[in-house]
């Protein structure tokens, strides 16, 4: 959890503490099994004084939002603990500073709040299916990408009229708010009439019951609601945008975000990348490559 600049401009991290952690958020967990997953400890002098990995290394715990309604890639299970490909990929993030599961408090990051949650240090890292753009860089760090992705169409299975992106057009469209997809239809499709929620969740009975005619975000979470519907939803057309998900940080934390990127790549090379895919959306989304990571410059 991160602090507020002290009078030079440096980061003052408080002490983590899951109350404060669970100011305004819609839904916290943290796990309570005291199985670390094998994870040894790791000593905070590893790391530069006054780093954000030292200081979460020292804590012993970390904040991490996700998404809790994304078959795949980050949805809670029957226990209220999340899972997915996602997960995966904060879990060897926290094993690199010598954090179990046991002590990873999971945050519900919608699309709408994950900016924010990011600036007020009510979470150390976002990794929930978050699109890198120019704009959101503008805010907040992203390091990655982790994966690609491409903004779809999702419609009823006895739909045979909706085929491409036009066909938005004079149609009603659901996605949520602060998502990429929605900014997409606002630009592109200004005729359509756009339903927003506050999660992806939220548009399937409108789209089950007919009150919205497609259902838009990332092909690979429209993926996994398919594949949980039993044959009443299918995707249409090919992928029209490119996602590129990253882990969202802190802006100015370049030195946090250059590990992270980092990590990532270590991920790459020793195979835990491709067990965290194949353990999780793989099983359904086949196989799929890790992108180049993006190590560029903060700009004004």
């Amino acid at each position: 959890m991160r602090g507020e600049p002290d009078g030079e401009g440096r980061l003052m991290r408080p002490k983590v503490t899951v109350a404060a952690m669970t100011v305004a958020v819609v839904l916290a967990i943290s796990a309570c099994s005291g199985d670390d997953g094998g994870v040894a400890r790791v000593d905070p002098g590893e790391f530069a004084e006054g780093s954000t990995m030292a200081d979460l290394a020292e804590a012993g715990a970390i904040t991490i939002g996700t998404k809790f309604d994304q078959p795949l890639f980050g949805e809670l299970t029957e226990g209220g603990v999340p899972e997915g490909f996602d997960v995966e990929i904060a879990k060897v993030i926290a094993s690199e500073l010598g954090i179990g599961p046991d002590r990873i408090t999971w945050v519900e990051a919608l699309s709408a709040n994950r900016e924010a949650y990011i600036e007020s240090g009510q979470v150390d890292i976002v990794v929930g299916t978050y699109s890198v753009t120019d704009g959101r860089r503008q805010v907040v760090a992203f390091a990655g990408p982790y994966f690609m992705a491409g903004q779809a169409m999702m419609v009823r299975a006895d739909n045979d009229e909706i085929r491409s992106p036009e066909d938005m057009d004079g149609r009603t469209v659901c996605t949520v708010e602060g998502s990429t997809s929605a900014d997409y239809v606002r630009e592109n499709h200004p005729t359509a009439t756009l339903v927003l929620f506050r999660a992806y969740a939220d548009c399937l009975e409108p789209l089950r019951g007919g009150d919205v005619d497609i259902v838009t975000t990332d092909n690979k979470i429209l993926a996994g609601y398919v594949e949980s519907s039993d044959g009443e939803y299918t995707l249409v057309g090919e992928p029209f945008t490119q996602e590129p998900y990253g882990i969202g940080l802190a802006r100015e934390d370049t030195e946090f975000r250059m590990w992270l990127n980092d990590v990532l790549e270590q991920s790459y090379e020793d195979g835990r990348w491709a067990e965290a895919w194949e353990s999780t959306a793989g099983t359904v989304l086949g196989e799929a490559e890790p992108p180049a990571v993006d190590r560029y410059a903060l700009t004004p």
